[in-house]
């Protein structure tokens, strides 16, 4: 057992909400079982408080933190330098605090892969994706599956211009991989999603455990897979629907696993087993 002292480091989170968050408990499982004399904490940061946290990192020395909603992409902007992925990926998840420089990183688009791959024995080459969604998590999530051979990646969201602005902006870097911008309402949702091998929720909805109206899964293909990035310790409202269909499903709870293993080898330098914190997080 660690005991905290002057010398201790210390790692976070920035979100709001963030009460919610599991991050502290499988970090924290972490650096004590490496000896590691830091500790992990949540820091409930309001948007218009975000620009005052990060001089607060810089100011009380906080060795790193993790980001989440709604702070992946103003964050950038207040960051002294960002990963060339974290850039094209226009989000930032990870932040490393070396010698009062303030690194942006993204892990959400490795642990993304990994969880995919493990959970849901899905191999992105040549199939078609739909996301959800067109904010970080999504913007993470369609350079993943790009980046591993992604036939079509369609983006939905109910502000449709921003979807476009998203498939402009990743179809110079991807070349081979057919991008679709669409909302809710339009034609070529439904049509995408009668053909995706592969749907993923990358919303906030069902954070607070409200279903995912504009999901209709009577109208997909009955061997597609759903992957929700909402995460829950029980099941998440899409994921008890996807199951009540016998629809093969995962939440974001391997994908948090994985990418906070990535964030802790970066705040660290130690590599954890695969599977460490998701073994921690079944078990907590």
């Amino acid at each position: 057992m660690i005991t905290l002292s002057g010398k201790s480091k210390v790692y976070g989170i920035l979100g709001d909400p963030v009460a919610h968050s599991l991050s502290p408990l499988m970090h924290n499982h972490a650096l004590q079982s490496h000896d590691i004399n830091a500790v992990y904490v949540p820091f409930h940061v309001a948007p218009d408080a975000l620009a005052a946290a990060v001089g607060g990192l810089r100011a009380l020395d906080i060795a790193g933190v993790n980001v989440t909603i709604p702070h992946k992409e103003t964050i950038l902007s207040f960051l002294d330098q960002v990963d060339p992925s974290a850039q094209l990926i226009g989000a930032v998840n990870t932040v490393v605090n070396n010698n009062g420089r303030l690194i942006g990183y993204n892990t959400d688009a490795t642990g993304f892969i990994s969880a995919v791959k493990q959970e849901l024995k899905f191999d992105p080459a040549g199939r078609k994706v739909l996301i959800l969604g067109a904010g970080g998590a999504c913007r993470a999530a369609a350079v993943a599956l790009a980046s591993a051979g992604g036939r079509t990646v369609t983006i939905a969201n109910r502000n449709k211009s921003r979807a476009e602005e998203l498939v402009h902006g990743l179809e110079p870097h991807f070349s081979a991989v057919q991008f679709v911008a669409t909302d809710y309402h339009d034609e070529r949702f439904f049509d995408s999603l009668s053909i995706a091998d592969l749907i993923v929720n990358t919303t906030s909805v069902g954070l607070h455990g409200e279903d995912v109206k504009f999901l209709p899964l009577e109208n997909i293909k009955c061997s597609a897979l759903i992957f929700d990035m909402i995460y829950s310790l029980t099941e998440t409202p899409l994921i008890k629907n996807a199951r009540s269909k016998n629809l093969l499903c995962a939440d974001g709870l391997g994908m948090l696993a994985a990418q906070g293993e990535e964030a802790f080898y970066l705040w660290t330098g130690v590599r954890l087993p695969a599977g460490f914190m998701q073994n921690v997080l079944m078990s907590g």
